[in-house]
């Protein structure tokens, strides 16, 4: 079984109960069956055949975590609970015990496996459909690309495999990006940059983990804006930075902060644990499809920390992020790209 990797994980997180406040779901939900140390005891139970993939509640539980890895980055022992949850869901998928939601959507996501390309040159900006769907972030980006003097080539389509990897699908998560490595490949790409941090965890991680070879190199936003000589002539104004649970807990980015400590923004603490995922979700990438109103627990878990919701102005990296947010939780929410291209 896939959760055969994660072995020390699942018999050292069962017995712990060290990052139970990190437990995003475990917290709006009150409900231990939502921490990881209940996870892994039932994923122990599994190994030991006293739990079954045939128990809807524990596999809807398995559906239900939020996947924002801050117990995995805060553990003072590294145990990767969140790899476990990950392999988890591909045993779930293998033993044919995947939720019909779940079936759905990844036949729905594979569907929409292939690009096109707009423009012309070597760098592109791999517009997503979440980001795509945020009319601001996409002329905040167009804005800074001016400024930085870039006309990158415009990539648009469907998933590149994040999604089908995050509900269990891995074989076919690697063939998406199999192809998109070639799809990039074919259009000459050699500088590939993104909004997203799903795609950019997803070309960064995901693909190596797959044995897919890119033939570009892979910048997230704040990244690229880093190494290009764009002007900044304007400070942000107050900003509440909530860090992103790919580029921090994920993949320890710290692109972001670079670039925030260049447009020299007045950050004011968020909350009362830095340490807290804030981003609704962002990890299990589809869980405002699948569970919305769990969504709306977590936005409004966000609200209620925030000293001033109608008022404050709260910075993301992700559009997703920032539509819950914005939706559930009724918070004054931009993107990185929206902050940075206001200080130009």
């Amino acid at each position: 079984m896939n959760i055969d990797k994660y072995e020390e994980a699942m018999m050292n997180c069962r017995f712990c109960f060290m990052c139970r406040h990190l437990s995003t779901i475990g917290q709006v939900r009150c409900t231990e069956v939502d921490t990881p140390r209940i996870r892994a005891a039932m994923l122990y139970g599994l190994k030991t055949g006293t739990n079954s993939f045939d128990d809807s509640d524990f596999v809807d539980a398995l559906y239900r975590q939020e996947l924002s890895a801050c117990c995995t980055h805060h553990c003072v022992n590294h145990y990767d609970e969140n790899g476990l949850a990950l392999a988890a869901r591909a045993d779930v998928v293998e033993a044919g015990k995947a939720p019909e939601q779940v079936k759905k959507l990844a036949a729905k996501f594979a569907k929409t496996i292939g690009w096109s390309a707009s423009g012309k040159g070597d760098i592109a900006y791999f517009l997503d459909e979440t980001t795509a769907s945020d009319k601001q972030v996409v002329a905040a980006a167009k804005k800074l690309f001016a400024a930085a003097k870039v006309t990158p080539k415009t990539i648009t389509g469907g998933t590149i495999g994040k999604v089908l990897k995050v509900l269990g699908y891995l074989p076919e998560a690697k063939a998406a990006a199999e192809k998109f490595a070639a799809f990039l490949k074919a259009e000459g790409v050699k500088t590939l940059v993104v909004s997203n941090p799903a795609a950019f965890d997803a070309l960064t991680k995901d693909y190596p983990e797959f044995g897919v070879k890119l033939p570009c190199k892979v910048f997230c936003f704040s990244g690229f804006l880093n190494q290009q000589k764009v002007k900044f002539t304007k400070k942000p104004c107050e900003l509440y930075y909530l860090a992103d649970d790919f580029m921090r807990n994920y993949d320890g980015c710290e692109c972001p902060e670079k670039l925030l400590k260049t447009l020299k923004a007045d950050l004011k603490p968020f909350g009362t644990n830095d340490e807290e995922s804030y981003c609704c979700g962002e990890g299990a990438i589809v869980l405002d499809k699948l569970n919305p109103k769990l969504v709306k627990a977590l936005a409004e878990y966000v609200a209620a920390r925030a000293d001033n919701p109608k008022k404050d102005k709260i910075v993301v990296l992700s559009a997703y992020t920032k539509k819950c947010l914005a939706k559930y939780g009724k918070l004054n929410v931009v993107t990185m790209e929206e902050v940075a291209a206001s200080c130009l």
